[in-house]
C-alpha cells in the first residue's frame, strides 16, 4: 500500500493547540484515575500528556458535567510576578495567604459558574448564588490573576494596616476563613449534588523564576485544592505541575506526602506510545482503519532499517525519553524530510530528521532545567566529540574534570558545591543525558535481556553499583558521540 505522507496529520506538539485531540486521544489508565477523580494532583515532566488530558476534560463541558477553566494566559505566575510584592518588602504569612487566596478565587469561579439568572431559578440554590455574585461582585475583575491578587493583597492589607491587635485577628480570621462564602455554603452543596464540578488548573508554572513568591504560589494552590476537594463532595479540583518542580518546592513535596494517594504521574511504556502514534496514523488514513498498531506504523514508517536491521519504531522510540511530544515531533521531522525527498521512509530519511530533532530535544531539555541547574547546558555541551559508552572510571574522570575546572556560566556555583562526582552523574541520570547498564535487563521496562535504562524507566534505581554508562541516543546526533 502506497500513502501519500503528505497527508499524514500527527496533530500539533501542544496539546492546548491540538483542537482535533478528541478524535484521537488515547484513554490511558491514569487518564482514567484522574477523570474519575480517585487522583487530582498530575505530574509529569514537560511533554509528557498532562495538559492533553486537562484539554479532554475541558471538551466535557456542558455534557457530562460542569468544567471551569482557568487559563495559563489568565492565571499563570508569570502574571502574578508582575504585581506581587516580592519576598524582600512583604512582611505577610505567604503560606496561608497564598492557600487562602487561591481558595477563595476557585469557590468565586465556581459561584460564577453555577449561578443561574433566570426568573424561574430566583427561588433555587443557583438563584440565590446569582443573587450572591450580584450583590458583592458585580464589579469582579475579569482577569483571574488580578482577582487572586486583590485578595491576597486585602490579607496584606490587614497584617500591615493601623488596627488593634483584637481588630486585626478577627478581620484575619474571617478572610482566612472566608466568611463571606458561609452564607451561600448549603447553596453551593446543593448545585453539586445535581453536577459534579471540575476546576482545571494546568501550566501555572509558566514564568517560573524558583523565587520564595513563585514557591508558594504554586504550593497555596496545592493546599487549596486539598481543602476543596476534602470539603465539597461534587467539586474536582484538578492541578497538573512539571514534576521537577514538584520536587524543588519544599512545602509542597512535604504537604504531598500525606496525600500521596492523590497523586498521579504520567508515565508512558512503548506500547502505549505506539497505540499513541497509530491512532493518529489512522485518522489520517482511513484505509487503515482496521489494522493493529504495529500495521499502522509499518504501513508509514517502514518495518525495519538498515542502520544493523533495527525496527524503526525501536529505532525511534530509543531516541526519546519516552513523551508523547518527543514522539510526535521526531515522527513529523521523518514525514516532512520524506515529502521534501519524495521519498519512502528509510534510514537516511530517519537519520536527516534525527539531526534536526536531536538539537532541539537539547534545546528544550536544557530549558527545562534551567533553574535546577542553571547554565547545565555548558555542562552537557563538555560531552561533545565523546565517546557515548563510557566505563564507571572514565564518566568518573569526565565529570571530576569538570567539577573542578569549571565550565564557566551559572553552572560553576552548583558544581562547586558537589562532593564527588558521582553526584554529578546522578544529576546527568535525573535529566536524562545519561542511561544505565543493568545486566539481565527489567521485565516490563526493557525489551530483553541486558540494556540500558533511564531515570524515565526505573527512577529510584541506585547508580552506585552501575558499572557502564552510556550518553542517551537522543543526544548523540547533536553532539556527535562516538562509538569505540
Amino acid at each position: 500500500m502506497t500513502l501519500n505522507l503528505s497527508q499524514l496529520d500527527l496533530g500539533a506538539l501542544a496539546a492546548e493547540n491540538d483542537t482535533d485531540l478528541v478524535d484521537y486521544f488515547l484513554q490511558t489508565e491514569a487518564f482514567t484515575r484522574v477523570f474519575a477523580a480517585k487522583k487530582w494532583l498530575v505530574l509529569g515532566n514537560r511533554g509528557a500528556g498532562k495538559t492533553a488530558i486537562f484539554s479532554y476534560l475541558a471538551g466535557l463541558r456542558n455534557r457530562e458535567a460542569h468544567v471551569v477553566q482557568l487559563a495559563p494566559d489568565d492565571y499563570s505566575y508569570e502574571l502574578a510576578s508582575d504585581i506581587l510584592a516580592r519576598e524582600l518588602s512583604g512582611a505577610w504569612q505567604k503560606g496561608a495567604a497564598f492557600s487562602a487566596a487561591w481558595k477563595w478565587l476557585i469557590l468565586l469561579l465556581l459561584v460564577k459558574g453555577l449561578a443561574e439568572p433566570s426568573v424561574k431559578s430566583r427561588r433555587s440554590a443557583a438563584g440565590h448564588l446569582h443573587a450572591f455574585l450580584r450583590d458583592h461582585y458585580a464589579d469582579m475583575a475579569a482577569n483571574p490573576i488580578d482577582t487572586l491578587i486583590g485578595y491576597i493583597k486585602r490579607i496584606e492589607g490587614v497584617k500591615l494596616g493601623p488596627y488593634e491587635a483584637g481588630i486585626k485577628a478577627r478581620k484575619l480570621q474571617q478572610l482566612f476563613k472566608l466568611d463571606e462564602f458561609v452564607r451561600i455554603d448549603a447553596d453551593i452543596r446543593a448545585c453539586l449534588q445535581e453536577k459534579n464540578v471540575y476546576v482545571l488548573v494546568d501550566e501555572l508554572d509558566r514564568g517560573w523564576d524558583a523565587s520564595e513568591d513563585a514557591k508558594y504560589f504554586v504550593a497555596g494552590l496545592f493546599r487549596a485544592a486539598v481543602g476543596l476537594n476534602q470539603s465539597y463532595p461534587g467539586l474536582h479540583v484538578l492541578v497538573s505541575l512539571r514534576q521537577e518542580l514538584y520536587h524543588s518546592i519544599p512545602m509542597l513535596y512535604e504537604d504531598a506526602q500525606k496525600h500521596r494517594d492523590m497523586l498521579e504521574t504520567i508515565q508512558w511504556d512503548e506500547n502505549s506510545l505506539k497505540a499513541l502514534i497509530a491512532a493518529r496514523i489512522r485518522r489520517s488514513f482511513p484505509e487503515l482503519a482496521e489494522t493493529s498498531d504495529d500495521e499502522a506504523w509499518d504501513a508509514v514508517f517502514s518495518t525495519e532499517l538498515s542502520y544493523r536491521q533495527t525496527k524503526s519504531f525501536n529505532y525511534v522510540i530509543d531516541r526519546t525519553l519516552n513523551r508523547p511530544r518527543e514522539l510526535i515531533l521526531f515522527c513529523s521531522l521523518i514525514r516532512d524530510k520524506a515529502v521534501e525527498r519524495q521519498s519512502a521512509v528509510d534510514y537516511s530519511i530517519v537519520a536527516a530528521a534525527e539531526r534536526d530533532y536531536s538539537k532541539a530535544r537539547f534545546e528544550d531539555i536544557t530549558h527545562e532545567y534551567r533553574f535546577q541547574y542553571p547554565g547545565i547546558e555548558r555542562v552537557l555541551e563538555r560531552f561533545r566529540g565523546a565517546l557515548f559508552r563510557q566505563d564507571r572510571d572514565e564518566i568518573e574522570t569526565h565529570c571530576c574534570e569538570l567539577i573542578l575546572d569549571g565550565v564557566g556560566g551559572g553552572a560553576d556555583v552548583w558544581l562547586k558545591e558537589l562532593s564527588d562526582p558521582g553526584e554529578l552523574i546522578d544529576i546527568l541520570w535525573e535529566v536524562g543525558f545519561v542511561t544505565a547498564y543493568l545486566v539481565g535487563g527489567q521485565k516490563g521496562v526493557t525489551r530483553s535481556g541486558s540494556q540500558y535504562v533511564g531515570s524515565y524507566q526505573m527512577p529510584t534505581l541506585p547508580l552506585e553499583g552501575i558499572q557502564t554508562f552510556r550518553v542517551h541516543p537522543m543526544f548523540h546526533s547533536y553532539l556527535g558521540l562516538k562509538e569505540k
